[in-house]
């Protein structure tokens, strides 16, 4: 195992995603953050509050369990999904830990679609580690990591690290 973000680089990597978030988004009220669960939810909430402090903004969370929608690991045959706030319009911005295939993502933009129209979907990722089989690329990168397709990395919020293995 191999730390490949120590805790200081974890909450500087944050702080920029956040600031690129923020300068990116001229209207941060239009914004709501979609942590994909459950990896991406803790990103997404260190987020919403570095958007609190660096621009006194709320800005809207919600989360999204993809199982049902996964077409390579279905777990759940059909799940009805509830969002706490009207995306209609608004500019969804999908938060994960590390961007694979990309299957994920596909998962969770199919969802949002059956739950409204947002007028706008980016993605922000902590690792984006390769190997995408899927056309699909982050807006917001904390870090590129090249790995190996049996490599894992590890994004452990928790501790503010990352590791390779």
């Amino acid at each position: 195992m191999k730390t490949i973000i120590d805790s200081e680089q974890f909450v500087r990597t944050l702080k920029r995603m956040t600031h690129e978030i923020i300068e990116r988004n001229e209207d941060l009220s239009k914004i709501v953050l979609v942590g994909i669960e459950r990896k991406g939810t803790p990103i997404a909430k260190e987020i919403k509050r570095l958007i609190k402090v660096f621009e006194d903004e709320d800005v809207l969370l919600d989360t999204i369990d993809i199982s049902s929608h996964r077409d390579d690991d279905k777990r759940i045959d059909s799940k009805e999904l509830k969002f706490n706030e009207d995306i209609n319009g608004k500019i969804i911005i999908l938060v994960d830990d590390v961007l694979f295939t990309g299957r994920s993502v596909r998962a969770a933009m199919d969802a949002l679609m059956e739950v409204g129209r947002p007028s706008k979907i980016e993605l922000a990722v902590f690792i984006d580690r390769g190997h995408r089989e899927l056309p699909i690329r982050a807006d917001f990168i904390g870090k590129s990591v090249p790995t190996s397709k049996n490599e894992l990395i590890i994004c452990d919020f928790v501790n503010k690290e990352v590791i390779l293995k």
